[in-house]
């Protein structure tokens, strides 16, 4: 179903993602106050059906799922034996499917992985993309989505991200977090939903927000995501994705030995942290930019976004002993940013480092 959008006057569409409708800083804003809503041509849906399926899911992934409630929204990881990330979804479970939120590129790759898995178990997992799109709204905009049904979409799925989930662990401190104000939820529409909604859009009756939105209000929520901040050594603890993605007290998955080895001893070897560019420079950094402390380099750029608040931004992950307290520079393209980071991940992250395990439990249900 993509392209669906594209009526909507000033729609930018590139390779069926709405990447915006004319002003993405507007597009920020009435996503905040919950007056837009953003079809995510970049994601895609999996479904596992069978009576196996959440204990099957439990066994390969980094999330505790065999017990999961009907209703409630987690994330999983997919981990190598060396404990790197390989996939990302989104979970909810419905009593009968669990559904998987994934990025669009990652879709294939992690269907591939749990079609390989089945073995004899009663599962079944197959891409329902054609049979739903994703629509995203924050939690003041969920009415946008039930005028067709009044108790709204059939499933959602509702981002645990920044609370810490039951097993998870917090790097990132947990009082005043940037992203306590991401309330984010990604619906499953059908064709004929999607197609009310994009008629609405088309007639000026309803807000669209396209990619470049949404990326921005991420970004500033320090909120990883598979397609950008995942590289070929990635582990969970460089990205704080302990708080929703993993379960530290589960049973044996592949890459366990990893993750507990490193949030034990800390020190991971790398480390997100966020960035404020210098606003007078006319191009946002690439992902893969060089960041430089002192001339020398210390990593590279991940995402970049202009916020309608704090301006263009960026999240980077860096050598776990780099020196970020002082004025750093992004070579670009375009030539050299300077920027100031913020602490995400610190040097000490770990069990040692003395971050509360659960600040509180994920308000998300």
């Amino acid at each position: 179903m993509p392209g669906a959008f594209s009526g909507v006057p000033g729609a930018v569409v590139d390779d069926g993602v709405l990447r915006h409708a004319g002003d993405p800083m507007r597009e920020q804003r009435a996503l905040v106050r919950g007056t837009a809503i953003a079809p995510r041509g970049d994601r895609r849906v999996l479904a596992v059906t069978g009576e196996d399926r959440l204990t099957w899911l439990d066994s390969i992934t980094s999330q505790a799922l065999a017990q999961l409630p009907t209703g409630r929204s987690t994330e999983l990881l997919v981990l190598d034996p060396q404990g790197r990330v390989e996939h990302v979804a989104g979970v909810v479970d419905d009593g009968e499917t669990t559904w998987l939120f994934v990025d669009a590129d990652d879709a294939a790759g992690l269907l591939t992985f749990l079609t390989r898995m089945r073995f004899r178990l009663r599962v079944a997992p197959r891409d329902a993309s054609d049979e739903y799109a994703i629509v995203s709204v924050t939690d003041d905009g969920m009415g946008l989505l039930r005028p067709a049904a009044p108790s709204g979409p059939a499933v959602v799925w509702r981002d645990p991200w920044p609370d810490v989930t039951e097993g998870g662990a917090a790097y990132a401190h947990p009082d005043d977090h940037p992203g306590d104000d991401w309330r984010w939820n990604d619906a499953l529409v059908d064709a004929a939903e999607q197609d009310r909604l994009a008629s609405l859009a088309a007639a000026g009756e309803l807000t669209v927000a396209g990619a470049l939105a949404v990326d921005a209000l991420r970004v500033a929520a320090w909120r990883p995501r598979w397609r950008d901040e995942v590289d070929e050594r990635t582990i969970p603890h460089e990205l704080d994705w302990l708080r929703t993605a993993v379960h530290l007290d589960k049973g044996c998955y592949r890459g366990q030995e990893t993750v507990a080895k490193v949030h034990n001893l800390g020190h991971p070897p790398r480390r997100v942290i966020a960035l404020h560019l210098d606003g007078s420079a006319e191009s946002l950094p690439r992902r893969g930019d060089v960041v430089l402390s002192g001339g020398a380099e210390i990593g590279r750029i991940t995402s970049a976004a202009r916020h309608y608040e704090d301006g263009p931004i960026a999240l980077a992950v860096v050598k776990r002993t780099a020196d970020t307290d002082v004025d750093l520079v992004v070579q670009t393209e375009d030539g050299d940013v300077a920027a100031s980071a913020t602490t995400v991940v610190p040097k000490d992250a770990g069990a040692t480092a003395g971050v509360p395990r659960l600040p509180r439990l994920s308000r998300r249900r």
